[in-house]
């Protein structure tokens, strides 16, 4: 299915404007993509998810621009909001987390606009597990050590289906990260030493980018103790995988892409250099 299906035309009427879909990023105002900063400061209306949206990420919108909080509201009310809002020619941006397509419940939103002939758009953003990557320094992806990333989270309340199960993930051995599940460390940790051993490397970090952040690095058998210990029940990650164990002076595997013996159609080889 493609956007333009969910976007119904809204005819000559140029004084009504497709709501925003935005991605927050995970926290730090200056994360935010340009697009999505420029939706905010243009907004007459930001609905935000103010339980998990800083407020700080509101100060790019304008003095003017009308602020409401979707923490408390079920999705007829947020969509019954947008749909007055945009009946009387706002600007509207619904402010998500993170990027809205991760967790977003975003689609479900998307669903109820076009059943309303309420056009629509979406700014991508920077989801945390890319943010925890660039604070501790990590890439997901080491050559010969893991190429695949596995964003995933443990059933709870919202179940996941069978073949999506968190042993059923681990078993593949990638780099992982875990959203949505630190309340259940206990269980994470009992599935994760099944497939990475009790003394793999694990991470946890906690409200990425933002003030209060903690980057915690422990072991599979330790996470559940550590997680207590810090009294971190929301806003965090599990991160896992071998690339934890991999430390900048100890790198012995290293990509194609910059390797002196490898051609591709922008660089010929260091030798091919030096023959000619």
């Amino acid at each position: 299915m493609n956007m333009e299906s969910r976007q119904p035309d809204i005819g000559s009427d140029t004084s009504l404007h497709p709501v925003l879909f935005v991605g927050a990023g995970p926290g730090d105002p200056e994360l935010i993509t340009v697009k999505g900063q420029k939706a905010l400061m243009a907004a007459d209306v930001v609905i935000y998810a103010g339980s998990l949206v800083p407020e700080a990420i509101l100060e790019w919108a304008g003095s003017e621009t009308v602020r409401i909080n979707s923490a408390s509201m079920h999705l007829d009310a947020i969509v019954e909001v947008i749909n007055l809002h945009y009946a009387a020619g706002k600007k509207i941006v619904r402010l998500h987390t993170g990027d809205p397509s991760l967790y977003g419940a975003i689609f479900e939103q998307m669903a109820e606009l076009q059943r309303k002939a309420i056009p629509f758009s979406v700014i991508p953003g920077v989801t945390a597990a890319f943010a925890a990557a660039a604070a501790m320094g990590l890439e997901y992806t080491l050559p010969e050590i893991s190429q695949t990333l596995i964003l995933t989270r443990m059933a709870g309340r919202t179940p996941v289906p069978e073949l999506e199960s968190l042993q059923s993930l681990a078993n593949h051995r990638t780099s992982m990260v875990i959203y949505l599940s630190i309340a259940f460390t206990d269980k994470v940790a009992a599935v994760l030493a099944r497939a990475y051993g009790e003394d793999a490397a694990c991470a946890v970090a906690f409200r990425v980018s933002q003030p209060g952040e903690k980057l915690l690095y422990t072991t599979v058998k330790n996470l559940a103790a550590t997680v207590k210990k810090e009294g971190i029940a929301r806003q965090a990650l599990i991160i896992v995988g071998k690339v934890l164990d991999v430390r900048l002076d100890s790198l012995k595997h290293k990509s194609k892409l910059y390797d002196s013996g490898f051609a591709h159609g922008f660089r010929p080889t260091l030798q091919q250099e030096q023959d000619e």
